[in-house]
Formats: C-alpha cells, sequence, structure tokens
C-alpha cells in the first residue's frame, strides 16, 4: 500500500506527532487488487483541523478550504487533491444527507461506525505502515460483500444518498450487497426523494460509466439492476420503469421495455449511455395513451426534456440526449429514400456518430446481438459516398459564405436560408459544392426564398 501514496502525503505522515490514515475507497480497492490510472485519497486523524492544517501548510501542502463544523480540509500538493477529515461521530435526521450533530473523537471506532459501508471503513495507517480494521471490513471483501457499518435500516435511514453509493460501488468493483444489506436498502428507498437532484444525478452519472473506473465489464448494466432490484429507479426515473413487464414483439425483442433500456446502457458507448438509458422512455406513455409504442420518438424528446429538467442536467446536455431520443427510429427499417437520408445526416450532422452509437445499441439490446446493425451499416455506407464526393456537412465545408450572398445584395434575413437551402442540394451531390454553380443558384433562390 505504501508505494501507491505520494511521496509528499508519507513525508506529512512521517512528520506528524498524531497517527495520519488513508482511508476508503483507496484502501478498499487495493486489497481487492483493483488498480486505478489515478487515486482519491481521503485522509483523517484524531487531531482538529487546525493542527492538521499547521502541520499540512509546514510541509508544502496548499489549503485550498477549511470546514470548521465538519472537521474538513480540502487542499492539494504536487499533482494530487486530498481531503481530511477529523475523526468524529456523527447524528442524522432521518433522510437528511448532512448531519445534524458532529462530536469530535479520538477514537477510530467510533470514526469507523459513522461511515457507510464496511468496505469503506479500513483505514491505512500511513507512519506505521499497517491496515487498521475496526469492523471487519477486509473479511467482507474477501466474501465478495458489501454490508452497512451498523443495521441496515439505520445506515440507510440517515442518509439517502447511501442508496445510490451503494449501486455505484457494487458496480464499479464487483462486490455484492449481502441480503441484510439489500433489505435495508429497499426498506428505505423513498428517502432517495430527499436528496438534492444534482447528488442524485452525478451518482447516476457515475453508475452509468461505472465500467470505467476499473474496467469491469457491464458494471454499468449491474449497477442499474441494483438500483432497479432496491426500488430506486422507480424513485429517480418513474417514467422508465412504467416498462418493467411491459411486453413488445417477440420478432424483434427478446426484453420487455425496461429490460431493453438498460440493455441498450449494457451494449452502449460511453458517449451515449445517458440517451440510451432513455431512448424508449416514452413508450409506456404511448402505450397508454395510444394503445401502442407509435410515436414514442417524439413523445420521447419531451419527456426526456422534462425529465433531466427535473433532475437539474446542464442545457446542452439536455437538449443533445433529447434530440438523439428524437431520430433514433429515423430510417430504422431501412425503407427511406437515399435522398431523404442524405438530407437528414446533414441536417444532423453535429449528432450523428452519437446516432449511430445509439443505434447501434438500440439493436444490440434487442436480442443481444453484437453484430453490426443494418441501419448504422446503411448510413455509414451512404456516408463513404457522401465524403467521397465532397458534400459538405455544415455549412462551414460550403464553398460560399454569407459574405458572398450579402455583396450580391442579398437581404441579411435571406442569408441563412440561402445557405442552408444550398447545403442541403450540395447533400444530394457533392460535385454542386463549387462556388461558381453556388452563385449562380443563389441567383435564383434569391426570388424564391
Amino acid at each position: 500500500m505504501i508505494n501507491i501514496l505520494p511521496k509528499k502525503l508519507i513525508e506529512l505522515a512521517k512528520n506528524c506527532h498524531f497517527p495520519l490514515f488513508v482511508v476508503g475507497g483507496t484502501c478498499r480497492d487495493f486489497i481487492m487488487g483493483l488498480k486505478a490510472e489515478r487515486y482519491d485519497f481521503d485522509i483523517c486523524a484524531p487531531v482538529g483541523v487546525e493542527q492538521f492544517c499547521s502541520a499540512a501548510t509546514a510541509r508544502g501542502f496548499i489549503v485550498n478550504s477549511v470546514y470548521k463544523n465538519t472537521g474538513t480540509v480540502k487542499l492539494k500538493c504536487e499533482d494530487y487533491e486530498y481531503e481530511f477529515t477529523s475523526f468524529r461521530s456523527d447524528e442524522y435526521v432521518r433522510g437528511i444527507h448532512s448531519p445534524s450533530k458532529i462530536y469530535f473523537t479520538d477514537d477510530i471506532n467510533k470514526d469507523a461506525l459513522r461511515r457507510d459501508f464496511k468496505c469503506n471503513a479500513i483505514y491505512y495507517d500511513i507512519k506505521g505502515q499497517k491496515f487498521c480494521d475496526p469492523l471487519g471490513g477486509i473479511l467482507d471483501i474477501q466474501r465478495g460483500q458489501i454490508n452497512t457499518v451498523r443495521e441496515a435500516d439505520r445506515v440507510f435511514g440517515e442518509d439517502g444518498l447511501r442508496l445510490m453509493r451503494l449501486a455505484r460501488f457494487a458496480a464499479t468493483t464487483g462486490l455484492k450487497p449481502s441480503k441484510n444489506c439489500l433489505i435495508g436498502a429497499i426498506k428505505n428507498c423513498r428517502l432517495i426523494e430527499d436528496i438534492s437532484p444534482e447528488r442524485i444525478f452525478a451518482e447516476l452519472d457515475a453508475i452509468l460509466h461505472a465500467d470505467e473506473k476499473y474496467g469491469l465489464e457491464y458494471a454499468q448494466y449491474n449497477g442499474l439492476l441494483l438500483l432497479k432490484q432496491t426500488g430506486v429507479l422507480e424513485r429517480i426515473l418513474p417514467e422508465l420503469t412504467m416498462g418493467d413487464k411491459m411486453l413488445q414483439r417477440k420478432d424483434y425483442h427478446d426484453y420487455d421495455v425496461l429490460e431493453h433500456s438498460l440493455r441498450a446502457v449494457k451494449y452502449a458507448d460511453k458517449a451515449v449511455r445517458l440517451a440510451c438509458l432513455l431512448h424508449d422512455i416514452a413508450k409506456p406513455y404511448c402505450y397508454i395513451n395510444y394503445g401502442w409504442y407509435s410515436k414514442h420518438d417524439v413523445e420521447g424528446e419531451k419527456i426526456t426534456k422534462s425529465v433531466l429538467k427535473r433532475l437539474r442536467v446542464g442545457k446542452r446536455l439536455c437538449e443533445e440526449t433529447a434530440k438523439l431520443v428524437l431520430l433514433h427510429m429515423y430510417d430504422l427499417n431501412l425503407q427511406t429514400k437515399v435522398g431523404k437520408v442524405r438530407k437528414f445526416m446533414v441536417q444532423n450532422y453535429a449528432v450523428l456518430q452519437k446516432l449511430y452509437l445509439v443505434k447501434q445499441a438500440d439493436f444490440s439490446a434487442c436480442k443481444d446481438d453484437l453484430s453490426v446493425a443494418p441501419c448504422v451499416k446503411r448510413w455509414k455506407s451512404i456516408e463513404e459516398k457522401m465524403i467521397l464526393e465532397g458534400v459538405p456537412f455544415n455549412l462551414k465545408q460550403l464553398k460560399v459564405k454569407g459574405d458572398d450572398l450579402i455583396k450580391m445584395g442579398i437581404a441579411p434575413e435571406k442569408v441563412g436560408k440561402i445557405l442552408q437551402e444550398l447545403l442541403y442540394e450540395c447533400a444530394q451531390d457533392g460535385s454542386l459544392n463549387n462556388k461558381k454553380h453556388l452563385l449562380v443558384r443563389v441567383e435564383k433562390l434569391k426570388e424564391e426564398v
């Protein structure tokens, strides 16, 4: 363990008159043999923040912020960032994320008991070069289990965010919650509603990318399954879980609507997992209102925007995700005329590559088929031909610019519309993208637009 710690941290520990510990995920993952590209170091000690800050600054650490009420210090040294906490014991109002009372202590056992899971309550004494395991977290790891530090109902009842942390830790590490841990999570699943939308989405996003942490295949899918099993998924995405046990055409699908969506995430590229999770989110709504799943792409765009707004997702990600949901059904039956596909590609070129990924995941999730989706195969063939022809996919690639049109006396309010029309015409034949031809077309279009 000592070999993965930054030299400056080891120096700090050796020069402290008190024991300094690394705690939490770094210890857990080292014991499990999980190697990260970069470790996050949470450190702690049985001293107050003033004593710690004095020792840390003397060794060249830069203190960024101090929170005396919680005994927390955020600091940096060289390329590493750290979070220090004084040993403490917490009291909670049921379901509220932040503790209502904090008691500082020098007892490592009390500090361990205020944490969430035993596997996260393992300490490494840097100076002594030994692990301290007050609650048996190492044994849990050896058994492949996650157990709460105290009675599960109480631990989850103190902080609803632990429900999502359970799914994230289980997904990234491959550890599985014990029966009692699982029962406690299920019993308290409604407490996720007390957590801020931003925190919920941050954890959901981490689960969607859980396989990236240590390379465990399909970790993101396993994390979602645990959210479903504990009832948390139903609380945070009820529109999605309405698809549970909602059947689909067996000639196209092996799974119900919800399971199909989860499997789309399972097979999805990391760039589009949120869109894949939500791509069929409107199917339950459409079934209830229209009797089948038609229009679920159109309705899905609206519902996706509503859901992501509720989770306070940034505007850019919200708009892109909703657009991918809207477009994912286009040309699914491969019957759309090539000319229309070409225009569609140019119209939606900004998201085209991600749309390929969504379509591929959607196809693979139907019957666990990892071969190239027929629509993706067709479209990429069309795109290759367009590239060879020199088709402009956006206005920057068009051989005439707005200034050219202004010089021709085109009214400013018409410039954008004419350029767009030229772009769509060139989508059908790349050879049309030459300045001489386009300027002739402008003369004709200025009267039509």
